[in-house]
């Protein structure tokens, strides 16, 4: 692996590796022997965890990587998610949970778009840090994601590099000040957000359904249950190629379909369900009317049948069948399995019962599908030897049809008594379910429950003004315009007299001085500035030029207003309500006169109610789609209630 830790040419895939903390009394010769037993040992205590989870592709791997490099021996796994990114946070939870149980270990994650944990703490990031800068500073230790700073100034703190730290660099500075590089609370609560509720969570993620499949398929499902996995893909994933296998079925024929659950994620279930197809005449399948209250039970197994059938059908028709015997014969499957009688795997159950048989034979599916995750990923041990054990999944279905006994009269006496299955109305959301999903996914939940009308009915217009000053008053760079988070927290200041003076440094306090349009090297720095506005003291005779320049400035303004009052542009404005009632006693021959020299009293523009009747205009243009309104105003807080006024749009009246 390279230092900066690039994934591999996969595509949806997650790397993590994981470091010892540097201690000089450990045996360096011994380096190998000490991690692989750290991986025997996470992977026994967290198999409780980890051996029922029905992952997409592949699963949770560890395995021991020798040092390249300046990068020191570690423990690496890379598991493939496909389209279930809930795989990857489920990850992203056992390897906080691991750094927690093993203090002395330090981890790292990274997907293919790189520093993903960066991605979800986005809005809460330092501006120092960028992707260029972010190699090596991210870890997890002790349970809390920890990023290494970089310095103020280059030699202010000589514990930090200048440039992104190495791994050996990274992992001293970790054991060193473990307490200087905790990433800021915000940061945290944003990863923390996205994985909480594990490991309960995982049972959300489960949808239960009924499905009328071959007997053969239903003796495969009881016995591993994650097989599901591989032919939702083979039949989503589906080419010509593979469907000439189900023309005609050879192994899981039609006649022997009976009724049963089966256990999917949310992925796979909406994979499966939401893809149009039509058996071929000659398989066999017929599908009931839709109208039929078991049409989707019909479907669902008709489909899952058919990704079974591709599976076996990319099996040698000769393929070796003592790979399976080889699990429980390598010393790997023995060494794991007395792993898993230490950490009180079996929960006391008497060997031979039922319910040991069953965790053994989860923990065997498990080491099966590691074994050949780990084959697969082309990085072995050099001392653990996996191509042996590893099979496909069209294998190992050939092989359970080939080893284990089931009854069909059997199977439909249970078929009577299944369980109901689950609701799917997820789904098909509602765009106000959705609002809500997408809320709770960026942690903006309510903190009153409050109903939708009450929210239409009380919603403040001042809020969206408010925002915009807000927006306008950051200062923005070449690299985007700031968006401030909560408006209605961070009261606004305007500074007039700091603002006229920077803007008669722009224009030149002096008519001479004010002939070029362009500005000063420095003065273009100035604008460019993030920092605060600093102005020097004037002198005397400078401020009286600067009231003479301000004085022009406005005599030059009222003049333009005199103009404008002529034109029609005034009336595309809202202006603003006289505070003071005209008098009835005015003096007529006064308003005569005011009349004959063609003056009007301008009354002046509302700003705020002209801004909000605009953005509101625009918001209702895009009648219900995104547009340039509602991202700005979402991207500050701002949540607009739904326009159900139909009716043309008249510009509002302020309160």
């Amino acid at each position: 692996m390279e230092e900066t830790m690039k994934l591999a040419t996969m595509e949806d895939t997650v790397e993590y590796c994981l470091f010892l903390i540097p201690d000089e009394s450990r045996d360096s010769d011994k380096h190998e022997e000490v991690l692989q037993k750290y991986i025997e040992r996470i992977m026994t205590q967290f198999a409780p965890m980890l051996v029922p989870y029905i992952w997409q592709n592949q699963p949770f791997n560890l395995k021991y990587k020798p040092g390249k490099g300046s990068v020191p021996a570690h423990m690496f796994g890379v598991t493939k998610f496909g389209d279930n990114i809930e795989d990857e946070w489920f990850i992203v939870y056992v390897i906080k949970q691991i750094t927690k149980e093993f203090p002395e270990l330090v981890a790292r994650i990274e997907d293919n778009d790189g520093e993903f944990l960066l991605i979800e703490a986005a809005d809460f990031l330092p501006k120092w840090l960028d992707p260029d800068n972010s190699t090596n500073r991210v870890f997890f230790h002790h349970g809390e994601l920890c990023i290494i700073p970089a310095p103020r100034k280059p030699g202010a703190e000589s514990w930090l590099p200048t440039t992104p730290p190495t791994i050996p660099q990274a992992l001293n500075i970790i054991a060193a000040h473990p307490e200087k590089i905790l990433a800021s609370e915000s940061i945290r609560a944003a990863v923390s957000r996205r994985i909480r509720g594990y490991p309960e969570k995982i049972q959300v993620s489960l949808h239960r359904a009924h499905c009328f499949l071959p007997a053969g398929i239903v003796a495969v499902l009881k016995q591993r249950p994650r097989l599901v996995s591989a032919a939702v893909q083979a039949f989503y994933l589906r080419d010509p190629i593979d469907l000439r296998a189900c023309r005609v079925f050879k192994t899981f024929l039609p006649e022997t379909r009976i009724m049963t659950s089966v256990t999917f994620t949310k992925c796979l279930y909406a994979q499966l369900v939401q893809q149009r197809f039509v058996p071929d005449r000659r398989s066999g399948y017929r599908l009931p009317p839709p109208s039929d209250p078991q049409y989707r039970a019909h479907e669902l197994g008709m489909k899952l049948a058919h990704g079974f059938e591709i599976l076996c059908s990319k099996c040698s028709p000769h393929f070796s069948d003592c790979k399976k015997s080889l699990v429980t014969a390598s010393p790997l499957w023995a060494s794991f399995l007395a792993s898993l009688k230490k950490n009180d795997y079996f929960k006391g159950l008497i060997e031979g019962s039922v319910q040991y048989r069953e965790r053994l034979e989860m923990a065997e599916n498990y080491f099966q599908l590691s074994s050949r995750s780990v084959a697969q990923a082309g990085v072995l041990p050099s001392s653990w030897d996996y191509s042996s054990l590893a099979m496909s999944p069209g294998e190992e279905i050939l092989t359970l049809l080939q080893t284990i006994p089931f009854d069909i009269e059997d199977l439909k006496k249970e078929a009577a008594n299944l369980p109901p299955e689950d609701d799917d109305q997820w789904l098909d959301l509602s765009p106000d379910q959705l609002d809500q999903l997408l809320q709770e996914a960026a942690g903006k939940k309510e903190s009153e429950s409050i109903s939708k009308e009450e929210k239409e009915q009380n919603y403040d217009l001042t809020q969206v003004s408010e925002s915009m000053k807000a927006f306008i008053s950051k200062v923005s760079t070449h690299k985007g315009a700031e968006l401030p988070r909560e408006p209605s927290e961070a009261p606004i200041t305007f500074d007039a007299d700091s603002f006229l003076n920077y803007f008669d440094k722009i224009l030149g306090p002096r008519p001479h001085e004010s002939d070029s349009d362009d500005l000063d090297e420095e003065e273009f720095e100035c604008l460019d500035s993030d920092d605060d506005l600093d102005f020097e003291t004037h002198e005397p005779g400078e401020e009286a030029s600067l009231k003479g320049t301000l004085d022009n400035l406005k005599s030059y303004m009222a003049q333009m207003d005199q103009e404008l009052a002529h034109t029609c542009i005034g009336k595309s404005f809202t202006t603003r309500k006289q505070v003071e009632p005209v008098s009835q006693t005015t003096d007529n021959n006064s308003d005569q006169e005011d009349s004959d020299t063609g003056e009007s009293v301008m009354a002046p523009v509302d700003v705020d109610l002209n801004l909000v009747s605009n953005i509101l205009e625009s918001y209702s243009s895009q009648a219900g789609l995104a547009g340039p309104a509602s991202n700005l105003l979402q991207s500050m807080g701002v949540q607009l209630p739904d326009n159900t006024d139909h009716r043309p749009t008249s510009k509002p009246t302020k309160n």
